[in-house]
C-alpha cells in the first residue's frame, strides 16, 4: 500500500494512541518509525512498529510514562524512562543536548529503563543535523554469545556514529555488535529462509543456518572475540553507566509485562572548537572516498531514500497496514 509520508505518521501516532499511548509518546514514536522506513530499513519501521503497539497493549511499554530527567553536571543530562520509551526523554533532551555540546564542547545523554530504541541511527542523524558528532549506543534482552560463550549474555548490542559534513548527507554509521540484527533472523524464520553460517548458533552450542534454531539458542558477534569485547564495551556504556538492566537481566521485548529496562548512551561533540573547517573537511574526504576509491559511505543512501521517500511517498505490506489500521481504529472509535 502506498502511504504519503504524512499519512504514515497520522496513521502510526493514531495506532499508539490507540494501543495507550500518551500523545507526546505517540508523536515520538510514530516520527521515529516512519523516517526508518523511509530510509529504506524496513526491518525497523512500519513492521517493527507492530512490536511497539503490541508492547504497548500488554504494557511492556508505559504508554503514559513520565520519563524524569535530571542535570547533574551542566554537560551531563540523565533521563529515567520509566517504563516507557527510549525516544519520549530524549525528545525532550536533543535541544538542550545540543546547546550544552556547543558550550563545554560535549555533552552527554543517559537513559534507564526504556523500551529498545529501534533505528539507533535516528539519534545521532538528528545531532549530526545539527551540526554534531555524535555516538550513541544501547542494549537490549540477552541474545548474543559473548567471548568464548555458547550461551546469551548480550543482545545485539548496537552503536551509532554520524558526523556532520558540509552541503550533503551526514556520515551515519548503525550497526550491531552482532553479525546481524535480531531482526534479520526473525524475518527469516517467518520467510522460511536459512541464514548464513556464522551468524548463530543453536541451543545446544552448534553453529547453525535455521533461524527457528538461532532464535532459541545465541547470536554470534561479528569478528569473533572483538565483536564481543565491543558488544560488552557497548553493554557498559549503555547499561553499566546508567544504572538500566544488564542484558542478561532484560525481559524479553516481545512477550510478557515487564519493560526490558533497557539503557541508551549518547555522546554529543562540537567540532568545530576542535576545527572550524570540519564540516567542509568531512564532504571532502567522503567524496574522495566514494568517487576514488569506491568506498561505501554509511549514511548516504538513508538520506537519497529519505528524500525519494518525502516527494514519492512510502510502500509498505497492506498486511502490515492493516494490522496497525486496527490499532488506529481504537483511538478513532
Amino acid at each position: 500500500m502506498q502511504l504519503s509520508l504524512d499519512q504514515a505518521i497520522g496513521l502510526c501516532r493514531m495506532a499508539a494512541l490507540g494501543a495507550g499511548a500518551n500523545e507526546e509518546a505517540a508523536h515520538s514514536l510514530a516520527a521515529s518509525i516512519v523516517a526508518a522506513e523511509a530510509e529504506g530499513l524496513a526491518t525497523v519501521g512500519l513492521t517493527h512498529f507492530i512490536d511497539y503497539l503490541e508492547a504497548l497493549e500488554a504494557g511492556r511499554i508505559d504508554g503514559k510514562a513520565e520519563p524524569v530527567i535530571t542535570r547533574p553536571a551542566l554537560a551531563v543530562f540523565l533521563s529515567d524512562a520509566r517504563g516507557g520509551l527510549a525516544h519520549t526523554g530524549f525528545d525532550r533532551t536533543i535541544d538542550d543536548l545540543a546547546k550544552a555540546a556547543r558550550l563545554f564542547g560535549v555533552a552527554i545523554f543517559s537513559q534507564k529503563n526504556a523500551y529498545t530504541c529501534g533505528a539507533l541511527g535516528y539519534f545521532t542523524g538528528r545531532l549530526a543535523g545539527q551540526g554534531l558528532v555524535s555516538f550513541a549506543a544501547t542494549n537490549g534482552p540477552a541474545v548474543l554469545a559473548g567471548s568464548g560463550s555458547v550461551k546469551p549474555v548480550y543482545c545485539t548490542n548496537p552503536m551509532s556514529f554520524a558526523a556532520p559534513a558540509a552541503d550533503g548527507a551526514p556520515l551515519v554509521i548503525d550497526q550491531s555488535s552482532s553479525a546481524t540484527a535480531f531482526v534479520n533472523i526473525r524475518k527469516a524464520a517467518e520467510d522460511g529462509k536459512k541464514i548464513p553460517e556464522g551468524w548463530a548458533l543453536d541451543a545446544s552450542g552448534n553453529p547453525t543456518t535455521d533461524p527457528a534454531a538461532a532464535m532459541k539458542g545465541a547470536m554470534l558477534a561479528f569478528g569473533g572475540q572483538r565483536g564481543a569485547n565491543i558488544a560488552l564495551m557497548v553493554e557498559v556504556l549503555a547499561a553499566g553507566l546508567s544504572g538500566a538492566n544488564w542484558s542478561l537481566d532484560a525481559p524479553w521485548f516481545s512477550g510478557g509485562p515487564d519493560s526490558p529496562g533497557t539503557g541508551l548512551f549518547v555522546l554529543a561533540v562540537e567540532p568545530k572548537l576542535l576545527d572550524p573547517d570540519f564540516e567542509k573537511r568531512m564532504k571532502n574526504q567522503l567524496d574522495r572516498l566514494r568517487r576514488r576509491y569506491g568506498v561505501h559511505v554509511p549514511g548516504r543512501a538513508r538520506a537519497d531514500a529519505a528524500e525519494k521517500a518525502a516527494a514519492r511517498g512510502i510502500t509498505a505490506p497492506k498486511a502490515v497496514v492493516q494490522r496497525i489500521s486496527e490499532f488506529a481504529a481504537r483511538y478513532s472509535s
